[in-house]
């Protein structure tokens, strides 16, 4: 079964408060209504018949280039790369993603080694300057075989201009999907049949939200975040234990940063890579200040390289003849006893197998989730005006020519 293929735990709050729980319980049914009647449009995406915008036959053109390369910014891009890495052991296409102003980035995509790609550019609203940017280095060093392909809204902007120009092919990105929540809509799922995976076992929200064990776990652990959020425990820190959920950490941190963070409110979320930050960030963690909780992603993998008793000191001999995972296993083990001895908030997310429906459902989680906090704690969770301040003053500071090393 689907939600047997991960299993939950939970040690973010001790004894949840039942008038939390109730409050939340009502918010979810009131969820549950809207989504029913089609007042979270964006919800639709989830959902198996969700018509996508592009068809089987731009699909196979694709699938004969040798590279894919996906430029974007944000959501436009992390949760393509989320899938990407998560179930890269049965990826065999090249993907590169472009996703921050990088000349060294652009030196290699204009190099011979990225002769007969196709390239995706995404932009929601079209006018992501770091994204029109990088299209316009790449576009002038087009090579004779490559395809440009956009994705967009359908309106008058910057990026709907060039593909006009270019006689390219422009995908809708429809407006009611916000860039964060798009991974289930045309900007996640054509990278993700460019990857050769099943759409449809992504998508499973209509079961879930009606899966007792799986709205039993979202409404337990929203109730406790929201409790977490009043008693000024704000930093959500995750600790990856699987470097192929890295991307699913970093979707997840702009997720709940873009749609919690307002009005002086929400969590602060950082990604930790485990087992490596033990030895830079664990200090910190267990003995600086208790504003924090963490989420803990892990899985089973990594069996294949066996440690050997060929050159082991014995004071290290407890490791020999053990697989990576095992030694893994120990260090996340530890790690969580700890959290449990010095009394910090942790929750864990421990994939049994790493297949679409998997990835389908941790996004769905994640989403209603964020949907759920946002109405506790009465924010709009589909807006980021303080994102769109600085955007509209790096335009103005351009626009003036004021870059100097004078005003540095």
């Amino acid at each position: 079964m689907l939600i047997k293929a991960i299993l939950f735990k939970n040690n973010l709050i001790k004894k949840i408060k039942s008038k939390n729980i109730l409050k939340t319980k009502k918010k979810f049914l009131e969820l549950k209504e809207d989504y029913k009647k089609k007042k979270i449009p964006l919800l639709t995406s989830f959902e198996k018949n969700y018509k996508l915008g592009y068809s089987k036959k731009l699909v196979k053109v694709l699938r004969k280039k040798k590279n894919i390369i996906l430029v974007g910014m944000g959501g436009s891009i992390l949760g393509a790369k989320a899938l990407y890495s998560f179930l890269k052991r049965k990826i065999k296409k090249n993907f590169f993603f472009q996703d921050n102003l990088s000349e060294r980035n652009i030196l290699e995509l204009n190099s011979k080694k990225f002769n007969k790609s196709a390239y995706i550019f995404i932009s929601k609203s079209g006018n992501t300057i770091e994204t029109v940017a990088n299209m316009n280095l790449i576009i002038q060093n087009k090579k004779k075989n490559d395809i440009q392909i956009f994705i967009t809204e359908k309106t008058n902007n910057a990026i709907t201009e060039i593909a006009n120009k270019l006689k390219a092919e422009i995908i809708e990105h429809k407006n009611f999907i916000g860039g964060r929540y798009s991974v289930m809509s045309e900007v996640g799922m054509l990278p993700a049949e460019l990857m050769n995976l099943k759409v449809k076992k992504f998508k499973n929200l209509n079961y879930l939200i009606n899966n007792k064990n799986f709205v039993n776990r979202l409404i337990s652990d929203v109730s406790c975040l929201y409790d977490l959020s009043k008693q000024k425990i704000l930093n959500s820190i995750i600790l990856n234990y699987d470097p192929d959920m890295n991307d699913l950490g970093y979707w997840y941190q702009q997720l709940m940063a873009e749609s919690l963070g307002k009005k002086g409110k929400g969590f602060v979320p950082m990604v930790s890579i485990m087992p490596k930050d033990h030895h830079s960030l664990l200090q910190l963690y267990l003995d600086g200040p208790k504003i924090n909780f963490f989420t803990i992603f892990t899985s089973r993998h990594q069996k294949k390289y066996r440690l050997s008793n060929y050159l082991m000191p014995k004071s290290i001999k407890y490791i020999a003849n053990k697989n990576l995972e095992t030694v893994l296993f120990a260090q996340r083990k530890a790690m969580e006893n700890a959290l449990i001895k010095n009394r910090i908030p942790f929750r864990t997310f421990h994939f049994l197998k790493k297949r679409e429906e998997e990835l389908g459902t941790i996004f769905t989680f994640f989403v209603l989730e964020t949907i759920l906090l946002s109405r506790l704690m009465k924010l709009n969770p589909f807006d980021q005006p303080a994102v769109e301040t600085v955007k509209q003053d790096t335009k103005k500071i351009l626009l003036k020519g004021q870059i100097s090393i004078n005003n540095l």
